[in-house]
């Protein structure tokens, strides 16, 4: 019996191609499965792999359908009913490894849908840490800040003092040099006295001086004139 891609056997065989590869990607698919599992990360030819074996199977299905027309057409019952079971068989297969694929494609997007939870809760997790660094950061700049002013602080009233005690020991050499002036006032206004007090005896002397030259003369001219 021919259909419009072949006969009944032609396309049974090419069914059968298509399970054995079909069969064969689920089960590479299955071993990149475990990897995954293992820790290895999921690539981009797991999804072509994936697509290419559904490709398969609904191919296979689509060869089911043209394959029961065909076998139905067949005259000799005995005949009919063999190719009738090995068609069944083939949809079954085919049925069995769509299952086995949609339990991958289901755990496949579970690991993945997993796999993006733990990307954003690390992602979260660093945002959580930066933030707490950032925060730790402000913290220590503002200790520093303080501690900065407090030294400025320190360094202010340090020089407060030393220019108080500058201040200080200007003002007991200024009252020094002030009791030092009075001393030597007090000693010229002394010196002043005395010079005024010998002033005064040198005019006295000079007039004792004076006037006794005048009596010496006056007694001698006296003297002189009783003599004659």
């Amino acid at each position: 019996m021919e259909g419009g891609g072949g006969t009944l056997s032609e396309i049974h065989q090419s069914a059968k191609k298509l399970l054995l590869r079909s069969r064969d990607g689920l089960e590479r698919l299955e071993r990149l499965e475990y990897s995954a599992a293992a820790g290895a990360a999921f690539s981009g030819a797991d999804s072509e792999l994936s697509f290419a074996v559904k490709k398969d199977i609904t191919q296979i299905q689509t060869l089911c359908v043209e394959m029961d027309r065909l076998w139905r057409s067949i005259a000799a019952k005995p005949q009919r009913d063999l190719w009738k079971r090995k068609v069944e068989q083939i949809a079954e297969e085919a049925e069995s490894l769509r299952a086995s694929l949609d339990k991958y494609n289901l755990r496949n997007q579970k690991r993945m849908r997993e796999a993006n939870e733990r990307t954003e809760l690390l992602g979260r997790a660093n945002g959580d840490s930066a933030h707490v660094l950032r925060i730790y950061d402000e913290e220590a700049q503002a200790l520093q800040s303080v501690r900065s002013s407090s030294r400025e602080l320190e360094n202010a009233n340090a020089l407060g003092e030393a220019i108080l005690s500058s201040i200080h020991g200007q003002r007991e050499r200024l009252k020094s040099a002030h009791r030092k002036a009075l001393d030597i006032l007090n000693t010229v206004g002394i010196s002043n006295s005395v010079l005024r007090l010998i002033e005064r005896r040198n005019r006295v002397d000079q007039w004792i001086k004076y006037a006794g030259m005048l009596l010496t003369v006056v007694f001698l001219f006296a003297f002189i004139m009783w003599r004659h």
